[in-house]
């Protein structure tokens, strides 16, 4: 092991005995108490040496016998070190590409925050590049998020659709100005191949549109059309369901952004379980539903920019939370934020006993708490539920690192 205290956490002496590593108050931790010199052996844990080394350099700092090993060991425990040689054969194949490697540098540093495990950063950094992820819908939302999936270093991006780029589907990131009037798939990846850090493999071919491919990771649906946002088509998710891969959906409609939910085959509810309840709050929505699908549709959506790069970017990070290992807010639910108010509300996605995903009869799953709707307004079917704001999530300790019960005497959270 080659201890590195993690590099995106500020350190800073809240007194003479009081080491505090980070500033916000997810990730702040104090460590106390600390003399001056084991202050000053701190600056030695930037991954350049190995224990052996370390050792040495206590002995010539007069250190008490045994006192670097339960440094480190309290450091760890603590989730504030890394290891700058783990995270396995992936991770060193890896550090073979400093060009890639340096590309990636800023999401390592985050990915250090949220893991404990030394070595664990880089681990799953270099675990990106073997997934495959595919991207239905290449508009405003699709072309940029799977830009920003590339970027982060997942290894295979794939998007599919269907016609020609047009005008007002240029974006910043995502599909460029002089790819109007090309076919709008090609042109979506080579936006993925610009964004991408290293060369992607090359892939099979491909699937007729439509029909899931098991090895893929993650499947997100980002349609263009705002009724498939609105109301997803259960049909489109059936062989995602059938080959249990895991699905997200994400879009704009009416000046509203949609992430969510995340479907975890048979596990959470999916497009079915939505449609199912909202069809037993409200008997009137499969009359509006084929209504709007079989009606005139308009030329242009209303798909503001920076609404469109908002959900875009939010997506991504649920995606990538999923990804690396983890269960975002996504799954069992629906968030969503509306122009001009910008407030993030969360609507549950709860499996329904007559969709045959067969999520109902998995048992209860993890959802977000239910929040006070205190409008005034009549409120139709999609607002008869009460929501939950982003804030509450934000703060929600259920996310943040739970390293108190290993954490040794000495060292606590910091309430900055």
């Amino acid at each position: 092991m080659h201890p590195m205290v993690k590099p995106a956490l500020r350190r800073g002496w809240r007194d003479l005995n009081t080491v505090q590593f980070g500033m916000t108050p997810a990730h702040a931790l104090t460590l106390g108490p600390v003399d001056t010199a084991t202050g000053s052996f701190l600056d030695l844990l930037d991954g350049t040496r190995g224990l052996g080394l370390l050792r040495e350099e206590g002995r010539r700092m007069d250190f008490s016998e045994g006192h670097v090993d339960r440094l480190v060991r309290r450091l760890s425990r603590a989730g504030l070190l890394d290891d700058s040689r783990g995270g396995g054969p992936d991770a060193d194949a890896l550090r073979e590409k400093p060009g890639v490697l340096d590309r990636l540098r800023p999401d390592l540093a985050s990915l250090g925050l949220t893991t404990s495990e030394p070595g664990e950063p880089l681990g799953r950094l270099a675990a990106r590049r073997s997934m495959r992820v595919q991207v239905r819908g290449a508009g405003r939302v699709g072309a940029a998020l799977a830009a920003l999936l590339a970027g982060a270093g997942v290894g295979d991006v794939d998007v599919r659709d269907v016609g020609r780029v047009e005008p007002w589907d240029v974006v910043p990131g995502g599909l460029p100005v002089d790819s109007v009037g090309d076919r709008r798939d090609e042109a979506a990846r080579r936006v993925v191949r610009r964004a991408t850090p290293e060369p992607p493999p090359r892939r099979p071919a491909r699937p007729p549109l439509g029909e899931a491919d098991p090895g893929f990771s993650l499947v997100v649906l980002a349609p263009r059309d705002d009724v498939a946002v609105h109301a997803p088509d259960p049909a489109a998710a059936e062989a995602l369901l059938s080959s249990g891969t895991a699905h997200l959906y994400a879009g704009v409609v009416e000046g509203t952004g949609v992430v969510g939910p995340l479907v975890l085959p048979g596990r959470t509810g999916c497009a079915g379980c939505l449609q199912q309840d909202r069809i037993d709050r409200d008997p009137a929505w499969p009359r509006l539903v084929t209504q709007w699908r079989s009606g005139r549709q308009r030329r242009v959506g209303a798909c503001d920019l920076t609404l469109a790069t908002t959900v875009a970017g939010l997506a991504a990070a649920h995606a990538l939370a999923f990804l690396d290992g983890r269960s975002p807010t996504g799954a069992g639910a629906r968030w969503e934020v509306s122009l001009p108010a910008l407030h993030w509300h969360a609507r549950p996605v709860r499996p329904h006993a007559a969709c045959p995903c067969g999520a109902a009869e998995a048992g209860p799953v993890a959802e977000p708490r239910e929040g006070e709707n205190k409008g005034k307004r009549k409120h139709t079917s999609e607002d008869r539920r009460p929501h939950e704001t982003m804030a509450v999530h934000g703060s929600s300790k259920q996310w943040r690192r739970q390293a108190d019960t290993e954490r040794p005497a000495g060292t606590w959270r910091a309430h900055v």
